[in-house]
């Protein structure tokens, strides 16, 4: 699955909204201090709705149908059917009753996390993504010192506020000029948290589950024999930094709980920073890029050596900030770095961990399991925010004269000749898989969001479009595809596939590769048009929980867990096929956010992290060596400049 998870149109524009605060200054503790409640929402979000199974089987069927020959189709929708009246109809039912007695959550929700949690491939390239943020517009700030610094401020002023109930909630409005203001927050605030959902409702106003936030700070995941942990530690006050593959730690919370000084945070990073120590011979990190039950037996080898304690910091650490020596030089070698590194300075199970570069890049690489896209995505844009627009330090500022020494704690690891020689070779086998990454990009500079609105096509269908008709034009097939989509408008909600592949745009598709002479433009056009509305139609459903991978997902989870054999369905080549995504797509929208990316989800598929800005669109794109990056951009600029000409009522020209 794309590990950079797409939202909706609806919940992206809710995500890049930066929220408001109940004064004009806030404490200095503090990012703002919301006059509605944090969590005020919860306890009244909807439920994540099971779909019917008539209607799952039909949307499932829906997609197969342009992927499969005439034979297939008809050998899967007969599974399909038999299913719905057999095994399929009592999986329902139970599913159904399970759900209606663990009204606290979703029906997704565990199973999803026992699929990540469960797999043992390693997480890196697997699962984290990352996250580049916007350089600062003040150019003097992105010096790595004073970037890191600002950063780390803003950040522990998220968790305070988030903490102490102050964060604005996450609210998608519909109609902002009567939600998004002073007046509904007065209201709202004074409506009981069971009933204030249906108080935004009524003005159009939609909030968001807010469950996994509490994940991004002093957690980790733990590696364990055949199913990982999550752990979460919130009392611990240390940052955990990295630099040369040296483990380092200090507060940055003192006992009372308040913000330790900037201008002594800026020492103690100054402190490391200059720090001349060799980097170690055998780099602890590169353990975190293993396959997870090797990793889970060297992590108990590592307990028995007596580094429990060096390991209880690296876990509980508020977050975990990397210091990486490199320059960037372009967009390519950023995904490199921020995506994998050279795994040297990094440890890979930490929820969150910000890398900052020596010219002051930075980015987030996450663990994906514990959460999706929509809360890295707020931490994100609040720490940008708050880092460009009230920084605590400047290219002026002095570090406090303090004893670094004594407030900076280097961990130390004690490691035996089995541990040194499986550090070896999890640097070994990391290298190797990271050298059989490619990375490339592409920026489209002709036009974005703005004209396709007025040419009244949906953005994200035109530039899903163009994927498809870039792997045709290369590869002369349409293969199965996977659009992300957030579902947090529901309790507990993960997300929903979004199936870009239709009947329409294999149609489409065909028209402008193999037959664009045997079309008039106003044919291609009305093509378009319906791969737009047809395209938007899955979107709004997959966001309202009505797609078909979760819940076939969910029901076969539950054949499993009761021991039953797998149902005919699954078994199916079709199943298989259209689940074996070779296109693994995935967008996100913000100011805050220069750029993201992921690598492809399986051996011979692209990794595709694209955005749509008003007058420019944008890709990140990945492959292993079945797979050629730089030819699908060639072919990839080809489709939207022939999708450009079309609405812009040019001819093709063949």
């Amino acid at each position: 699955m794309a590990r950079l998870l797409r939202m909706s149109s609806q919940q992206k524009c809710a995500c890049s909204l930066l929220s408001r605060c109940s004064s004009s200054k806030a404490d200095s503790e503090y990012l703002q201090k919301s006059l509605v409640p944090t969590m005020h929402f919860q306890p009244s979000l909807p439920r994540l709705p099971i779909p019917k199974l008539e209607d799952t089987m039909r949307r499932y069927l829906n997609a197969q149908r342009p992927l499969l020959n005439e034979e297939q189709y008809r050998k899967t929708e007969e599974l399909a059917r038999n299913f719905q009246k057999s095994i399929g109809k009592q999986l329902q039912e139970q599913l159904v009753a399970d759900d209606r007695r663990n009204k606290h959550t979703s029906y997704i929700s565990g199973p999803w996390f026992d699929m990540y949690l469960s797999a043992r491939d390693p997480v890196v390239l697997n699962f984290n993504p990352f996250m580049s943020f916007t350089p600062d517009p003040k150019p003097g700030y992105n010096d790595q010192l004073i970037r890191a610094t600002n950063m780390i401020v803003s950040s522990v002023r998220f968790l305070k506020t988030l903490r102490g109930g102050y964060l604005a909630p996450e609210i998608f409005h519909l109609n902002p000029t009567k939600s998004d203001t002073q007046t509904f927050k007065n209201l709202v605030r004074l409506v009981p948290s069971f009933l204030s959902w249906y108080a935004a409702y009524m003005v159009n106003a939609y909030p968001l589950d807010m469950s996994q936030y509490f994940r991004l700070f002093n957690s980790t995941r733990l590696p364990k024999l055949n199913k990982d942990e999550l752990v979460t530690d919130e009392q611990a006050k240390h940052l955990l930094v990295l630099r040369n593959g040296n483990f380092y730690v200090f507060d940055i919370l003192d006992k009372d709980g308040n913000i330790v000084k900037p201008s002594e945070i800026q020492a103690h990073l100054k402190y490391i920073l200059s720090d001349s120590s060799p980097t170690p011979e055998f780099p602890l990190g590169y353990l975190t890029s293993e396959e997870r039950n090797t990793w889970a037996l060297f992590r108990q080898k590592l307990l028995e050596n007596g580094n429990e304690e060096a390991l209880k910091k690296v876990d509980s650490a508020v977050f975990c900030l990397c210091l990486d020596d490199i320059t960037v030089k372009d967009r390519t070698h950023l995904s490199h770095n921020m995506l994998h590194g050279t795994g040297l300075n990094r440890w890979f199970d930490k929820s969150l961990s910000l890398i900052l570069t020596a010219d002051g890049t930075a980015a987030i690489n996450f663990e994906h399991s514990w959460g999706d896209g929509v809360a890295v995505l707020r931490f994100q844009n609040e720490v940008f925010r708050d880092s460009t627009e009230n920084p605590v330090i400047s290219p002026q500022s002095s570090p406090a004269r303090v004893d670094s020494s004594k407030a900076v704690q280097r961990l130390h690891f004690h490691l035996d000749a089995a541990l040194k020689a499986g550090i070896a070779e999890a640097k070994e086998k990391f290298d190797k898989t990271v050298q059989s990454l490619t990375i490339a990009s592409l920026e489209f500079k002709k036009g974005g969001r703005e004209f396709f609105k007025k040419q009244r096509v949906s953005p994200d269908a035109a530039i899903q479009l163009a994927f498809q008709i870039a792997f045709l034009r290369q590869y002369n097939q349409i293969v199965a595809t996977y659009e992300s989509c957030s579902t947090a408008a529901f309790r507990h909600g993960r997300t929903e596939t979004v199936r870009p592949v239709s009947v329409y745009s294999k149609k489409c598709a065909e028209a402008f590769v193999r037959e664009p002479a045997e079309h008039s433009v106003a044919e291609i056009r009305e093509m378009i048009n319906q791969c737009s509305n047809y395209h938007n139609q899955l979107t709004k459903k997959a966001a309202m929980g009505q797609g078909f991978d979760r819940h076939l997902f969910a029901l076969r989870y539950l054949a499993a867990s009761q021991g039953l054999p797998i149902p005919d369905l699954f078994q199916d080549q079709a199943y298989a096929q259209i689940n074996h995504n070779i296109l693994s797509t995935s967008t996100l929208s913000s100011p805050a956010v220069q750029c993201g990316g992921f690598a492809p989800v399986v051996a011979n598929g692209f990794g595709v992290a694209y955005g749509v800005q008003d007058r420019v669109m944008g890709c990140i794109v990945s492959s292993y060596p079945a797979r050629n990056v730089q030819e699908f951009l060639q072919c990839l600029q080809r489709s939207l400049e022939d999708i450009f000409k079309v609405l812009e009522g040019k001819p093709l020209t063949s």
